[in-house]
């Protein structure tokens, strides 16, 4: 009988303004253990040096690699032998818009059935790539994959293990943030609504049935949005595919022990109330209520910035200036339009 063929897992960054972390992660999927990986990196449009530092990284490894620049809504058309591609859009589609520029094009290959979304600034462990290869051949058919994500820096807390999300208020939260890893067990798949975008892996069937991300987020809820939209198919954890995940580095995200940017929340809270308009939509007031009354404690701590982004995301507002200008204005259409794009 013919040898059957091991499953090469696709592997899909966004990249922007990451210049000074992409290359830890691509060096650590590069010395993946036990595993056949595409790699994809998508570069929104980065200001920086992102594609010239991969570019270098790639020439100097020897690294098997093509470089594309890609049209927005094309689907690029990768060659047999890259194992590493960089994919230049023209402008900045955010978030979901990058991530489904990369799944189309490893869609393209049959060999490729599972799809690992993963952040720029995240290094995965040797052996994380095999154990999601081992845990999708044993787990059944499933939409979303997850693992445990460390905080990058000591004492490299948990940061997600998956996620919740309250149906009254919008509120996402993760599952043992802030645990100490020896001592927390992970969460039972069951409990929890979805898979942090920073580390999750996505079935061929759960994407050929739910489709792309959605793009008219452009930051923030992408994923969550994307986990209600599985059907019957399950979320599953892998309990031994472990990822170091730095966060916020080129955005702004708050984490423990940081309050999230003006920009941050202008996303965030816009789109809480675009998810639970979208699935939720009982609790659309008093996810509301919950909202405006952050945005009163964040003017009691005398968080100007932060409140003025939250505040104006909340009541669908144009941005402040200060959000507005870190985008270019091609960019802007995509990030602040009324209904964005679909994917």
């Amino acid at each position: 009988m013919p040898e059957t063929q091991p499953r090469t897992l696709g592997v899909v960054i966004a990249g922007y303004l990451s210049d000074d972390v992409i290359v830890d992660c691509l060096e650590s999927l590069a010395t993946s253990e036990n595993a056949k990986l595409r790699v994809v990196v998508v570069d929104n449009a980065s200001p920086d040096d992102t594609a010239a530092v991969i570019r270098t990284w790639a020439t100097e490894s020897g690294r098997p690699f093509e470089e594309q620049q890609v049209g927005v809504g094309e689907t690029a058309k990768l060659s047999a032998e890259s194992v590493f591609a960089l994919l230049r859009l023209p402008v900045n589609l955010g978030f979901a818009g990058g991530i489904n520029t990369g799944v189309r094009a490893l869609l393209e290959d049959p060999a490729v059935d599972l799809f690992w979304v993963l952040n720029p600034d995240c290094v995965v462990t040797p052996g994380a790539a095999a154990a999601y290869l081992r845990h999708a051949e044993t787990t059944g058919p499933f939409a979303l994959m997850g693992s445990r994500t460390l905080y990058h820096e000591p004492p490299q807390a948990i940061q997600t293990d998956g996620g919740r999300v309250n149906r009254w208020t919008g509120v996402c939260r993760n599952a043992n943030q802030g645990g100490a890893p020896d001592a927390t067990a992970m969460p039972a798949a069951n409990t929890l609504n979805f898979v942090s975008g920073a580390n999750v892996v996505a079935s061929r069937t759960f994407i050929e049935r739910a489709g792309l991300l959605q793009e008219d987020y452009f930051l923030y809820f992408e994923e969550v949005d994307w986990a209600m939209r599985r059907g019957d198919l399950p979320l599953t954890m892998c309990p031994d595919a472990l990822v170091l995940h730095h966060g916020g580095t080129s955005i702004g995200t708050g984490s423990v022990t940081r309050r999230a940017s003006g920009f941050a929340n202008y996303f965030n809270y816009r789109n809480r109330m675009r998810f639970m308009r979208r699935f939720f939509r009982l609790g659309v007031p008093s996810a509301f209520i919950y909202s405006l009354l952050k945005v009163g404690q964040l003017l009691t701590q005398r968080a100007w910035s932060e409140a003025d982004g939250a505040l104006r995301g909340l009541l669908c507002l144009p941005p402040p200036r200060s959000v507005r200008e870190r985008l270019s204005p091609e960019a802007a259409r995509f990030a602040f339009g009324k209904g964005g794009r679909d994917a």
